[in-house]
């Protein structure tokens, strides 16, 4: 989400949640409320700090966007992985822009996917990158759940992909 559609959706100030982001401010419990609502997670999960040393990633489902988004990275900035399951039938398209770029492969079902005037339907195993600054949107093609992996970089990084191993030469 951007910083203005998070203001939108808490009644705080763009300017304070730059500041909260970039640690030149301290969380209070008024921020903190709005903000755990806004992003469907619990207080415990904005303070909390994970568990040194542990490796396992502890995976919190977020609903919402026509089904589940399941986060596989434990950060909020950089490069970031996430299973996506989307299960509402046939949403109308509504295209977003925003900064990054973002990778996409499809497990299961197929993927209805619209990068600028380019409406594609992608199916388990087929793979799609895009910038996110061109208008896109993504979900169900037909009345089946559609499950997908995705990663996205928000300052525009790219996943590289091998198509096929390297020869040793």
């Amino acid at each position: 989400m951007t910083l203005a559609a998070v203001s939108a959706a808490t009644d705080i100030s763009v300017s304070t949640l730059s500041r909260l982001e970039s640690g030149q401010r301290k969380p209070t419990l008024e921020l903190l409320l709005p903000l755990a609502r806004t992003f469907g997670v619990t207080l415990d999960d904005l303070v909390d700090d994970p568990p040194a040393g542990d490796p396992r990633v502890h995976l919190r489902p977020r609903k919402g966007w026509g089904g589940t988004i399941i986060p596989l990275t434990p950060r909020s900035e950089g490069l970031q992985a996430f299973k996506h399951v989307i299960t509402d039938k046939r949403q109308p398209p509504d295209l977003k822009v925003h900064d990054g770029y973002e990778w996409i492969y499809v497990l299961d079902g197929r993927l209805r996917l619209i990068i600028g005037d380019r409406d594609l339907v992608l199916t388990a195993g087929e793979v799609a990158e895009f910038d996110t600054r061109l208008p896109h949107w993504f979900g169900n093609a037909d009345d089946q759940p559609v499950e997908f992996l995705s990663l996205f970089g928000p300052q525009g990084e790219r996943a590289h992909v091998r198509a096929r191993p390297a020869s040793r030469d």
